[in-house]
């Protein structure tokens, strides 16, 4: 189907005559140096657009020219009605010049907040309360003003007590683990518990705005075995009655054996009130509230009266037992106390909430809905404890316990994995259909596109984080305060930058052209981007991308006649970052400024991260290649891995976890010695001890990623001198990236010379981020000689065949990727000032070659019996419209006057 959206070919010819015969062009400067780069301030905005109706504390990166601040740089931030706020700020990364780079800001809770702010240089103001955090032998005292939090440093116990005016709101908070034998529930079925076991902890920030304390360990029983690592990080901010809990678990069980039943986070809380002011309350959906009280004094046989009935059901405390009506006051001991309360989502469309009076008695239905908002409440009206699971819904099957509210000492349970659910399976899917040789395998492959090899396709390694508060109240809150809670908790306030001040800033690639006039072509490109966005946000809800393992990521590929993603379908199943679907996002972030892409941006960081990734045995800390499941392809590889991909989240959001699975990468090189990536397609292991075979794209363009953050976070020398070498040494190869890879050594990051008459291309070496590392590497570093290799590739690899002889002596042979590399060819223009190569960028884009020719935003509905629920289809890929995505708006970027 034509779309006129796109260019004519006589157009584009049209087009490229009057490029190419230009005397002069205005090319953009990607070296920080046009003049245009920001001052020392820096406007500032909430993400959503509105200031929050609850802020317990954000933490936000802001990026910084080359040269504008010095490393000991102090910083401060007035509201948009001239309010300093009190500020805590700290480096993220350093140009090579040793000017800042990145840095992070961190603001407590406060009553209310502007909704803009400016970011300038200039001493903070001090808190009013501030944060102070006081070690002691055996704990971590944590004191936010409002709350104070004493956490273990051994033990099983990880958070001893977190007390508000000196009230103990909740305390013995540990994690539980509990798991069973056997994942088919035949034969004998064994269960076992299992508690958190604390290693080392660490206090990663102390104030006086924001404190961080990180704790590691193993689940373990009192057998004696501990397994299932985890790493928690507690956040709190000055004057915040919330701890943030990031929470991670890496798998390192027996997939057939070690079968996690229930995964959660439990805290005791102390009830002392009479069982008819101890409320519960679960947040449903639509800002919907269970409301109810552990012993009901409504809809009894006898009114107790309006005043009684009243403060029960607004959460206040009801009159004296001596004002009740005596036929009530006589007769309370007969009226049920339901202790026992669980809110059970088991599937992202259906939550149930039941109650029981006590352990050995039946439970009743209370309550159900579709989404559950995923907060719950416990306490009296002289305080108790809101908490909570981000994404409760999205990452079923998710369950929240308050169990013995009855008592003097109530549980409150939050279940990562509901252990009313069924048992979490992490088998592979199937037994290996023969494949037991490499030939076999590359059949498996034709027919389904799954690299299969036996044994590859294993859980050990995988990891998951979640994210959980608590929040110590000092009342049962009204329902509409619960919901503000609840919003907080699923949407955490985050602060942010304009979309021109990135660019501005020369990071993630350099300056590009921000001053382009806007056109109907670049309008109709823009909308083109936010149709291919628009449209998988909605496939992610019309096709329940959603699960504890699953939540954050897309499916590779469509299947039209059975108008369904081929889930089932070997390697074209879950995407696992294939063609940088995570860079596309966040480009298309910075490009847009919207809050929807960021959140599905971060929730894909988040997954990718984590459970594409194995995080240590044999295959860490590679990532696997798409398929059924996420690490179900033997296709173990640093183009997954990538710290390209987690880059854009970390320096937005300063999160620290995503900062430790960047420095995993750092040594990721010695892993490619015995997991070689192209082993089934003869590529050979290094002889050499000492040395690994490293392809100049996907493997030295992670490898590079990981090595140049490393050296902007911490200016190390090491791993600066190991990025340097390398670049010098590909840049001497006889044809430099085409040259395809070559042996390098580890401890220097020299590659060996290869023979000269050695030229390899492949389609993929450019579209896992090594187009975004090396515009951010020429940028960064003054080399000549690797930005005339790496110029040559960008020029080369879409080339006519003549061009290529000329420059390589031989033809670079059928090539696929045209348009993704189309980016390519603009880069390899600006950098040349070349008008030709500027025509050429934009008809390789809309010629389309090996990915959209003339993109449509035509979609048609499947409606039943044709499908089993309602679905809308358009004609894509999701590696095209990740190729489209990041060259459209690369292009409009550096060649955005020119196509005019």
């Amino acid at each position: 189907m034509e779309n006129n959206d796109a260019l004519s070919r006589r157009t584009f010819v049209k087009n490229s005559l009057m490029l190419a015969t230009l005397p002069a062009v205005s090319w953009p400067s990607l070296s920080g140096d046009d003049g245009s780069a920001p001052t020392d301030a820096v406007a500032l905005h909430w993400l959503d657009g509105k200031s929050p109706a609850l802020a317990s504390g954000a933490t936000w990166g802001v990026p910084w020219a080359k040269g504008v601040l010095k490393k000991n740089a102090v910083f401060s931030l007035q509201g948009n009605a001239g309010e300093n706020l009190a500020l805590q700020s700290w480096p993220l990364a350093y140009w090579p010049d040793g000017s800042l780079k990145w840095t992070a800001h961190a603001i407590g809770a406060h009553q209310s907040l502007p909704e803009t702010f400016q970011l300038t240089t200039g001493k903070a103001v001090t808190a009013s309360a501030q944060l102070s955090v006081a070690e002691q032998d055996d704990a971590i005292v944590v004191n936010t003003g409002i709350i104070a939090c004493t956490i273990a440093k051994t033990g099983t116990v990880l958070i001893r007590s977190i007390s508000r005016d000196r009230k103990i709101a909740a305390q013995d908070g540990k994690l539980v683990l509990t798991t069973q034998n056997n994942a088919e529930i035949t034969g004998t079925v064994t269960y076992e518990n299992f508690e958190s076991s604390i290693r080392q902890v660490t206090v990663e920030q102390r104030g006086p705005v924001r404190a961080v304390v990180k704790l590691e360990g193993k689940h373990a029983h009192n057998n004696g075995r501990s397994w299932l690592p985890f790493v928690i990080r507690l956040y709190f901010y000055e004057g915040s009655e919330a701890i943030r809990i990031m929470h991670t678990i890496i798998y390192d069980g027996d997939e057939h054996k070690d079968i996690i039943k229930g995964l959660g986070v439990r805290f005791s809380v102390p009830l002392n009130d009479a069982l008819h002011n101890r409320h519960v309350r679960f947040a449903g959906e639509n800002k919907g509230v269970f409301a109810e009280a552990v012993r009901g004094l409504t809809g009894l046989r006898r009114d107790p009266g309006d005043a009684i009935r009243a403060a029960q059901r607004t959460g206040k405390a009801t009159p004296p037992l001596e004002s009740f009506p005596e036929a009530i006051s006589k007769r309370l001991d007969y009226i049920p106390a339901f202790g026992d309360y669980t809110l059970f989502q088991p599937t992202a469309d259906s939550f149930e909430i039941r109650k029981r009076t006590e352990t050995g008695y039946g439970w009743i239905h209370a309550a159900h809905g579709n989404r559950a908002a995923g907060t719950a409440y416990v306490g009296t009206p002289e305080g108790g404890i809101a908490f909570g699971i981000r994404n409760f819904w999205q990452s079923y099957p998710a369950q929240l316990d308050i169990s013995k509210a009855h008592t003097t000492s109530a549980e409150v349970t939050m279940w990562l994995w509901a252990p009313q659910a069924e048992a979490m399976d992490l088998r592979f899917y199937h037994d290996g259909l023969g494949q037991d040789t490499f030939a076999k395998q590359l059949e498996g492959l034709e027919i389904t596109y799954e690299d299969y090899e036996p044994g590859f396709g294993t859980p050990e390694g995988i990891a998951r984080t979640s994210e959980l508060q608590l929040w110590m109240l000092p009342a049962t809150p009204s329902n509409e305060k619960l919901n503000e809670i609840a919003a907080a908790i699923q949407q955490p306030p985050q602060i942010t930058f304009s979309t021109e001040y990135w660019q501005k800033a020369g990071v993630f690639g350099g300056r590009w052209n921000v001053t382009y006039q806007p056109s109907p072509r670049k309008e109709k490109i823009r909308e083109q981007l936010g149709f291919y966005f628009d449209y998988y946000r909605k496939q992610v809800d019309q096709h329940h991308w959603y699960g504890f393992w699953n939540y954050g990521d897309v499916m590779h590929s469509y299947d039209r006649d059975r108008h369904q993603w081929r889930y089932d379908v070997g390697g074209y199943a879950w995407d696992n970052s294939e063609l940088s679907t995570d860079i596309w996002l966040w480009h298309y972030f910075l490009y847009s400024g919207r809050a929807d892409v960021f959140r599905m941006a971060e929730a894909m960081t988040r997954h990718t991260g984590e459970v594409d990734v194995h995080h240590l045995g044999k295959f860490s800390p590679l990532g696997s290649r798409h398929n059924v499941q996420h690490w179900g392809c033997s296709a173990k590889q640093l183009r997954i891995s990538t710290v390209e991909n987690r880059r854009f989240y970390y320096y937005l959001t300063a999160d620290e976890r995503v900062g430790d699975l960047m420095r995993e990468q750092l040594n990721a090189d010695r892993t490619l010695r015995d997991i070689v990536p192209g082993r089934k397609i003869g590529q050979k292991a290094a002889q050499a001890e000492g040395y690994a075979s490293i392809s100049f794209g996907t493997d030295w363009g992670a490898l590079a990623a990981a090595w140049f953050t490393e050296w902007e976070r911490t200016g190390d020398k090491q791993i600066m001198n190991k990025l340097l070498n390398s670049m010098r040494t590909i840049a001497q190869q006889p044809h430099g990236f085409f040259t395809g890879g070559a042996e390098m050594e580890l401890s220097t990051g020299k590659f060996a010379m290869e023979p000269k008459d050695k030229i390899s291309a492949s389609h993929l070496s450019a579209v896992f981020g090594l187009a975004e590392i090396c515009a951010e590497l020429v940028d960064a570093v003054n080399m000549p000689e690797f930005e005339k290799a790496w110029v040559q590739y960008c020029e080369l690899y879409n080339a006519t065949p003549e061009e290529q002889t000329a420059a390589l002596g031989e033809s670079l042979g059928k090539l696929n990727l045209q348009q993704g590399h189309s980016r390519l060819t603009a880069f390899a223009a600006i950098r040349k000032k070349d008008a030709r190569l500027a025509a050429r960028a934009w008809k390789e884009f809309f010629d389309g070659v090996a990915g959209f020719r003339n993109p449509s935003q035509n979609t048609r509905t499947i409606a039943p019996p044709e499908v089993l629920n309602p679905v809308e289809e358009a004609d894509v890929s999701t590696n095209a419209v990740a190729q489209w995505g990041l060259s459209a708006m690369a292009l409009v970027a550096m060649l955005g006057d020119q196509l005019e």
